[in-house]
């Protein structure tokens, strides 16, 4: 059992301590990055006042790329699914004729 590791992140000006395994260090580092970056880009771009509609439209940027990340996974599969169906069917009727 790995030890537990003491970080804190800072995302819109706000100190966020957490509690994780040393694995995910790296990852949760760059999501709080990325949040900042994305924090400043709406800051600049518009002329929001409250950090809670920025950090909110954050959110749904992320969620949203996340989403359609997932979508066009499902697409995929589902076409390389298709095309091993297909390609199995084919082998089967060689196979057969080959032995007729």
């Amino acid at each position: 059992m790995s030890e537990k590791l003491k970080i804190k992140l800072s995302i819109a000006n706000r100190i966020y301590p957490l509690t994780i395994d040393p694995s995910q260090e790296e990852g949760l580092r760059i999501a709080a990055q990325k949040i900042e970056v994305t924090v400043k880009k709406y800051e600049q771009s518009y002329s929001v006042k409250d950090k809670q509609d920025v950090l909110a439209m954050c959110a749904l940027q992320f969620a949203a790329k996340a989403e359609q990340t997932t979508l066009t996974k499902n697409s995929l599969n589902a076409a390389l699914e298709q095309r091993l169906n297909d390609l199995d069917k084919q082998i089967e009727s060689h196979l057969n004729n080959d032995f007729l």
